[in-house]
């Protein structure tokens, strides 16, 4: 059940420490992700915290990881929020179940849904501890056809279509509000990764480059123009019941 979290956490985090330069790249997604935010959040997989930090100004977070060292890195890292906790818990242990007590508004799952065998059972959950017209909002990788050594490594089982998600996530009792690609850039360079250079570790370096010079013009032009491909789908769902 677990993402097979425990022969690959030290690539997890390793990954987490590469993707923590990314500084520009996160702020994008926190402001696609801003508008739909309640006050009441789930994050599940929540890895080192590069994405918590935009959730200061919630009520209360609750960061689960199955990465044991990755929730003792957000912990440490956000010790004065006494709001956030965080535990070391699988979306599809029946435990993840007694979450819906918390009351949660939002459940946010940038990046991880990828990872986890049985993707269809994980958003049940996800459905089973928000509160009525709750929110899901998650980014997944796009198009199969990119799927490369670092996916692979990554622990990636798949990446996804926007018609295969929706039929997906609307058989687990949710509508879909949102569905757009963004990274279009990214993707390219995806691709070039995976077919052509067959890295299985992103380069410190592109990402340092491509965060610094990319993404700030990248990211308003796409947030006035949907682009007709991306590297990832950014998508929101509501709990019908």
């Amino acid at each position: 059940m677990q993402r097979e979290a425990t022969t690959t956490a030290e690539y997890t985090l390793l990954d987490q420490q590469l993707m923590r330069k990314a500084t520009n790249y996160f702020a994008w997604q926190a402001r696609m992700a801003e508008q739909q935010i309640g006050r009441r959040v789930i994050e599940i997989g929540c890895g080192t915290g590069n994405f918590t930090e935009h959730l200061t100004s919630c009520e209360y977070v609750c960061g689960l990881d199955v990465v044991g060292e990755c929730v003792e890195a957000s912990q440490t890292r956000f010790t004065a929020h006494k709001s956030f906790e965080f535990r070391e818990l699988d979306v599809l242990d029946p435990d993840f179940l007694s979450l819906a007590s918390v009351g949660a508004d939002t459940v946010v799952c940038l990046n991880v849904l990828e990872h986890i065998r049985d993707d269809r059972l994980a958003l049940q959950h996800m459905h089973s501890v928000l509160v009525p017209r709750g929110r899901a909002i998650l980014i997944l990788p796009a198009f199969e056809s990119a799927y490369g050594p670092i996916d692979a490594k990554l622990g990636h089982f798949r990446r996804y279509s926007k018609r295969g998600w929706q039929a997906l996530a609307e058989s687990c009792g949710f509508e879909l509000t949102v569905c757009r690609y963004f990274n279009s850039v990214g993707l390219l360079g995806w691709m070039m990764n995976a077919h052509v250079f067959k890295r299985e570790v992103q380069s410190a370096s592109q990402i340092a480059l491509f965060d610094s010079t990319i993404v700030p013009l990248l990211s308003r032009v796409e947030s006035m123009i949907e682009p007709p491909f991306g590297q990832s789908i950014f998508t929101v769902l509501t709990k019908r019941w």
